[in-house]
């Protein structure tokens, strides 16, 4: 795994659980690759931003996946301003040159690694 790779992650939890809009549009690529509850795609660093503020989403790390150079599965515990307990998720990220460019949520830690596993798989095969 890449020094890299973690430090990336460490900097995109950091600056989204600080609420951080700069930093946290810095963490992320040009375009970043999202999956969540209301959907999928690739958005801006700028629309990563707002997503940051308005979610409101504070995401604590609890355990670490990896699955090769460039991916990891970081099983997390996600509190929003309206939540009364906090909800585990896990999140498959990718990193390119020390900035996430990919953060893709599941419910849970095995459909998360199922999908990252999926990831590398097709990369490998490219």
């Amino acid at each position: 795994m890449e020094t890299n790779l973690e430090e990336a992650i460490n900097e995109w939890h950091a600056s989204v659980n600080a609420g951080d809009l700069q930093r946290s549009a810095q963490a992320v690529g040009d375009l970043v690759v999202v999956l969540g509850p209301k959907g999928a795609g690739s958005i801006t660093s700028a629309q990563f931003a707002e997503w940051v503020q308005r979610s409101g989403i504070n995401l604590i790390p609890r355990s670490w996946h990896p699955v090769s150079e460039r991916l990891m599965v970081v099983e997390q515990d996600a509190v929003w301003p309206e939540s009364a307990q906090p909800t585990r998720v896990a999140t498959v990220f990718r990193a390119s040159a020390g900035k996430i460019t990919a953060a893709l949520r599941l419910p849970d830690l095995k459909a998360a690694l199922e999908l990252a596993f999926i990831c590398r798989a097709m990369a490998e095969s490219e």
